[in-house]
Order: structure tokens, then C-alpha cells, then sequence
């Protein structure tokens, strides 16, 4: 027989060894603290099926069935073991007797069983209110759990939890985890896996932070560290972890309690895998599971044109986790949120607006994002502005709405005031224009022809200066050549005097366009051009390039301007300006030089052309430059001063300004390329280049090279050419 002393349970010592003890004892001993009944001896009375009592008007059967007992975890403990204060000549024993008090043996019943918190106040033979343990491991017929027929089994566990919490276990038993723990897969949680640990805010005196992390780390613990459930799981080990940088995970961090873990969305006993119908995580559920937490927002997101198209059915519209991500919500402040100003067009929008089979299916455009991606705004967030608008800062976020929606900030009634969000002052004639501009012919002709005429224009006219060039750099690099082979006869010998072509104050103002025009050709393509190779270099180098780009641009505009007006102040209030603007003047003998030159450098003439202070080339170059310089400035101060010409022009006036403005950017910058550049540095009479912009001065063979008429002139006004300039 094994006696529990002091909690702790012993075996019996040979009774060869006690006896002297015993009778010891028994002489010293109260007559009624003797030995108590033997097993026999309860059981000759329990034995009996018919023996029962009334208890609180109800018949309870006594009777204890020897087979069982004998098979129970208890069978080698006899009865007063358990049941206390029997006295061996007390037979029967008096009716009321004490209450069997497990933890007299099992004094850690409490800290094994957390999950009933009530068990904890248990002192001396009470029982817990609302639990006890023949409630749930039976009284004689206790089986160790390790036996497969013990209602607390591995097999049989999900049944007799379900005693007390049915609607719980059978919830679960519908689950994803109980499905898999039915099944038998390896891994799967039962209700002690989860259980064992403080998760319920029951348990925890209330929603603290300290049981929301136990669920982070419960779940962790399976999905993350557990190599034969993460290896089933879809979702990486990556996916799963990142939600501990995400705006919950770090909220959690931070000590917030109302942070959302696994449980808030995915549920605890109904949990579902996401392409099941019921999972709170389905597509079709995520509006609710969201707004139990950000019920403000879920009920403005209702409203929108997406949140009807959900309750409609469409898979296809967009929900919370679309947009803001799943595992990896980040805050949309946060540089690498996918609704951050930067990205929310392209990350977000783009995808579903740009896709052909939406557009099918529901006749959305597909060209919104192209079209706001090439315009000012776009344009500047592909540079990296977080200041520009974007798809959100017009159409909204959570509450878009059709255009045909009164309430829609993009309504007609409302643009003004969408638009004055960033452009204060802005009126209905600002907000009159289109937002998309496809420049098409039958969406925007007037833009589309302005843009056809000027393609048409760059391809005419630098391919012409391409043709042109291409004949004279061979029938110059072909005379070159002969004269060095010794093959052309009568070359004069170089003169040492040198002839004034620029003064300083002329050298100051193409020094000051030179500096102007390529700042401005730099920082103007950068920003039409943002990903551009070259423009990723400058970016790397230093990012605040592309920062400043728009300042950088205005100033050298500014510069260009003044350059201008101080070479119009030159040109008019001077003896040698007038003179200037008298000979860069076209005249008829021009025409003549084209058609001589051209004659020239295809092999039909062999007298090379002779021009005067400036030839054709220099004349048409200077006129395409003032005329573009006017037409830049004047397109410029439209886009500069946005907000008061779009209200003065509306928004169409600014758009051709803003398409004038790019295409003549690209034409002049390419004549400069093809044109200016080849006259001054790879001409092969100047080669590798002409030093007029720097020295002021052209040598007397240069001159007679490039200016034979103007040197015959000079000669003849100074008798000595070989003297000082």
C-alpha cells in the first residue's frame, strides 16, 4: 500500500522492519488515529450495484467497480489514501465524510493546469469554482495520459475539452489546425499546445502587452522555428518574420496593447488558411477583420468605389491588405511603404489600372498611370519628390469615389478645392483643364499637332545638319589628308598675326550662355528623364543634385535671360554691336554660299566657298538661337509661375506651353550637339578646337580658312596685318 505523507508519495517498507515500530506506535497512539480500512474492506460495502444514497433529493450510486479501479492510475493506492479520517473500528463509517483532496499528492496540479486560472485559489479540499478534478479526469476510473484510452490522450484530448467549451472545440475541429491534428500531421496544436501558455486576456488580467507577445511567440514557435511546419507552410520563413518590423510588430514593441498579433487576424480556433471562404484573412473578409480595429477608416472605405465592388463580390477590387501590404505593413510615413507618397502610384495604383484583363472586364483605363507618370507631378516623383501629388493626393485613398460621385473629390464641383489641397487660390477655370493628357489626336489635337510638327522639325532639320556635316567633314578630312601627304601644292605659309573675332565683353556673354544652356539642358532632362543612366550616376554621386535640380534650373535660366538683354543692350547701344547685327543679317548671297558649299563638299566644285565675318552656317545658328532663346523664356515663365498661368491660361494653355517648352529643348539641344559643337571643335579645319571663345583671336590661317572675305577686308584697312592686334 503506498501512503501520501506531506504530499509526497512512498513505498511501502517491508513489514519485517515495521513491526517493532508499529506496535511502538500503536501503544503510544490515540485510539482514533488507528489504521484505517483495507481496500477489501471499503469494497465489501462499495462493491454492491445496488447500494446508492439520496443526496439533495436526487439517488447517487456508491457503487465502485473493483475492475476498474483496478485499472485507474490509482490501483496500487488504497481507498483512505485518497478519501481521509477513516478509522478501522468505525464500520460503516459515518455518513458525512471529507472531500477527497487531490493536492494532497498533487500539490502542482495548479502551475500544470494554467489554463484553468481557478485552480490556482484551491486551498485544503476546496474546490475551484467552476472546475475541480473529477470534472475532468473522472474519480475511480483516473487514467495517466500517456494511455490511449485516457479522455485526456493526444487522440481523445479535442473531446473532453469539448465537454465544457463545445462551440470552442468545435470551432476548432473546423479549423486548419484541427483538420491537420485530425489528420495526424506532425506538428498540428491541440488545445494544451496553446493553452499551456498565458494567451487568453483572461489569464492575463486583461489585454496587456505581456500576453499579446506570448501569442506573437506561441504562434512563432510553430510557424517560424518549427522546421516540419514551416517547411508545409506557403508563406516564407521571411514573410512570417517580417511582421515584427511591421507597424503592428513595432507597435507591440513599443508596449502598445492594442497591437494586433496572429489571433487578431487570423483568429484562434476558427483559424482558416486565406483561400478558404471563412478564413478572416480571405480576401472577401479583410474589410471586417481590418475594421476591428480601424473601424473609422472601414467605414469610409465602404463607401468608395472599391469597398462597393467588395460587397458586390469582385475578387478583383482592391482590399486593406492590397494596398497596405499583409506581413509587412509599414506606416505610410515610412520610406519603404508601398503606400508612401513616393510609391503608393506606381506600387499600388499602377498594378491594377495599367492591367489589361481589368480593363476588359471592367472598362477601366489603362492609360491613368502612363499619363500621370509623364506629367509634372509624376515626373517628379519618379525623380524622388515627396512633395508632389499623387494618385492618392487627388482621387483619395481610403474614400475614392467616380468622378460622377458628388461626393468624389475629383467630382467637378470639388476639383477646385482638391486642387487648391496644394495649389492655394486655385479656382474653376485652374481646375478646368485635363489631368491626363494623352496627346493623341483625338483626345488632345491641339497638343498632338504641336508635337507632330516639332518631331517633324527635329527630324528635318538635324538630319539635314547631320547630312550637311557628313559631307564636309569628308571633303575637309580628305584635303587634310592630301596636304599632309605633300599631294596639294601653292599652300600658303602661316602668317603670325592675329585678328580680334570676340571682346571680352562679347566672350563674357557666350560665356555666360555656354554656362546657362548646359546647366539648363542637364537639370531639364533630369527631371524628364529621371532613370536615365546618367542621371542614376549624378544621383549616386550625390543625391541632393537631383534635390536642387529645380533651383538649379531657375537660376540658370535667370542667367540666360540677363545674358540675353546684355547682348540686346550691345547690339543696340554700341557702334560694334550695330555693326554685329548689320553683318549676321541674312542676306541674298547667303543662298549662293549654301548651294557653292554644298557644290563643294559633294565633288561638283573644286574652288572651296569664300564667306565674310560670318558665313551661313554661323548666320543660321545665332537666328535659331535668338528665336529659341525667346520661345524658352517665354514657355519657362508659363511653367515657372504654374499657379497664376494655368488660372490665366487654363490648364490646356499650360500643357502646350509645357510641350513647346520640352521639343524645343530637344531640338536645340541636339542642333547645338550636331551643329555648333562640329563647327567648333570637329571640323577638321579648327580641329580639335576653335579658341575664339577663350583667347578672342583667330590666327591668319584660321582666318583664311573660315573667313577669306573678312581677312581680304582687314587687309586692306591695315596696311601691316602683321602687326599686333
Amino acid at each position: 500500500m503506498k501512503r501520501a505523507v506531506g504530499g509526497v508519495r512512498r513505498r511501502p517498507t517491508p513489514a519485517v522492519l515495521l513491526l517493532p515500530l508499529a506496535l511502538l506506535l500503536l501503544a503510544l497512539t490515540p485510539a482514533d488515529t488507528v489504521a484505517g480500512p483495507t481496500r477489501d474492506d471499503c469494497l465489501a460495502c462499495h462493491a454492491d450495484e445496488t447500494l446508492t444514497k439520496a443526496r439533495r433529493g436526487a439517488t447517487v450510486s456508491l457503487h465502485v467497480d473493483p475492475a476498474v479501479l483496478s485499472a485507474s492510475a490509482h490501483a496500487d493506492l488504497a481507498c483512505v489514501d485518497c478519501h481521509e479520517g477513516f478509522k478501522a473500528d468505525q464500520m460503516p463509517h459515518r455518513p458525512k465524510i471529507k472531500p477527497v483532496n487531490c493536492m494532497s499528492c498533487h500539490g502542482d496540479a495548479p502551475s500544470a493546469h494554467p489554463f484553468h486560472a481557478a485552480m490556482a485559489t484551491i486551498k485544503g479540499g476546496e474546490r475551484a469554482p467552476g472546475v475541480s478534478c473529477k470534472d475532468c479526469h473522472g474519480t475511480h476510473d483516473v487514467l495517466s495520459g500517456s494511455n490511449p484510452d485516457s479522455p485526456w490522450s493526444a487522440q481523445r484530448l479535442d473531446g473532453s475539452c469539448g465537454r465544457c467549451h463545445a462551440q470552442v472545440v468545435s470551432h476548432y475541429q473546423d479549423s486548419a489546425h484541427g483538420r491537420a491534428a485530425a489528420a495526424g500531421v506532425a506538428g498540428a496544436p491541440r488545445c494544451l499546445v496553446c493553452h499551456a501558455r498565458p494567451i487568453t486576456p483572461a489569464r492575463a488580467g486583461g489585454e496587456t502587452v505581456e500576453h499579446k507577445r506570448e501569442q506573437e511567440k506561441l504562434c512563432l514557435s510553430c510557424h517560424l522555428d518549427d522546421p516540419a511546419v514551416r517547411s508545409r507552410m506557403a508563406p516564407s520563413a521571411g514573410f512570417i518574420a517580417a511582421y515584427d518590423n511591421s507597424v503592428h510588430g513595432l507597435a507591440l514593441r513599443a508596449g502598445n496593447a492594442k497591437a494586433a498579433t496572429c489571433p487578431d487576424c487570423h483568429g484562434s480556433h476558427e483559424m482558416a488558411k486565406g483561400f478558404e471562404p471563412q478564413a478572416r484573412v480571405g480576401k472577401m473578409h479583410i474589410p471586417g477583420t481590418c475594421g476591428s480595429c480601424h473601424s473609422a477608416v472601414a467605414r469610409i472605405y465602404a463607401g468608395s468605389v472599391h469597398g462597393v465592388a467588395v460587397a458586390k463580390g469582385s475578387v478583383e477590387a482592391p482590399v486593406c491588405t492590397d494596398c497596405h501590404g499583409e506581413h509587412t505593413i509599414r506606416k505610410a510615413q515610412a520610406p519603404d511603404s508601398p503606400v508612401a507618397s513616393a510609391n503608393v502610384s506606381a506600387q499600388v495604383c499602377s498594378p491594377c489600372h495599367s492591367s489589361v484583363r481589368l480593363s476588359a472586364k471592367y472598362g477601366i483605363r489603362t492609360d491613368r498611370f502612363r499619363t500621370f507618370s509623364d506629367s509634372f507631378h509624376g515626373l517628379a516623383i519618379r525623380g524622388g519628390s515627396v512633395a508632389a501629388a499623387n494618385c492618392a493626393s487627388c482621387h483619395g485613398s481610403h474614400d475614392i469615389r467616380p468622378s460622377s460621385d458628388p461626393q468624389s473629390s475629383i467630382n467637378t464641383a470639388n476639383l477646385a478645392a482638391t486642387c487648391g489641397q496644394c495649389h492655394p487660390g486655385a479656382n474653376v477655370r485652374f481646375a478646368s483643364g485635363k489631368i491626363h493628357v494623352l496627346m493623341t489626336r483625338h483626345d488632345d489635337p491641339i497638343l498632338y499637332w504641336i508635337a507632330t510638327i516639332y518631331t517633324a522639325l527635329i527630324v528635318v532639320t538635324i538630319g539635314g545638319m547631320v547630312a550637311h556635316n557628313a559631307i564636309d567633314f569628308v571633303r575637309k578630312a580628305r584635303h587634310r589628308l592630301r596636304v599632309r601627304r605633300g599631294a596639294v601644292a601653292g599652300e600658303p605659309p602661316n602668317g603670325r598675326a592675329l585678328y580680334l573675332r570676340m571682346t571680352l565683353g562679347e566672350r563674357l556673354q557666350h560665356g555666360a550662355l555656354l554656362l546657362s544652356f548646359t546647366v539648363l539642358v542637364v537639370t531639364g532632362f533630369m527631371l524628364r528623364y529621371p532613370e536615365a543612366w546618367w542621371v542614376q550616376g549624378l544621383r549616386h554621386f550625390d543625391e541632393n543634385l537631383f534635390t536642387q535640380r529645380g533651383w538649379a534650373h531657375r537660376v540658370a535660366a535667370v542667367v540666360m535671360v540677363l545674358a540675353s538683354v546684355a547682348h540686346l543692350l550691345h547690339v543696340t547701344l554700341t557702334a560694334r554691336g550695330r555693326q554685329f547685327l548689320r553683318d549676321i543679317w541674312f542676306r541674298p548671297g547667303d543662298l549662293r554660299d549654301i548651294v557653292h558649299a554644298l557644290g563643294y563638299n559633294l565633288g561638283l566644285r573644286r574652288d572651296r566657298p569664300r564667306f565674310g565675318r560670318f558665313s551661313y552656317v554661323e548666320k543660321s545658328e545665332y537666328w535659331a538661337l535668338v528665336w529659341g532663346t525667346i520661345v524658352m523664356a517665354a514657355t519657362g515663365v508659363v511653367l515657372w509661375f504654374e499657379d497664376y498661368a494655368i488660372e490665366l491660361l487654363t490648364k490646356l494653355g499650360w500643357d502646350v506651353a509645357n510641350t513647346i517648352h520640352f521639343y524645343e529643348a530637344v531640338l536645340a539641344t541636339l542642333a547645338i550637339i550636331v551643329w555648333h559643337l562640329y563647327f567648333v571643335i570637329f571640323n577638321p579645319d579648327v580641329y580639335p578646337l576653335n579658341l575664339a571663345f577663350l583667347t578672342g583671336t583667330l590666327s591668319e590661317s584660321e582666318m583664311e580658312e573660315e573667313h577669306p572675305l573678312e581677312l581680304e577686308e582687314m587687309r586692306r584697312r591695315r596696311p601691316d596685318p602683321g602687326g599686333p592686334t
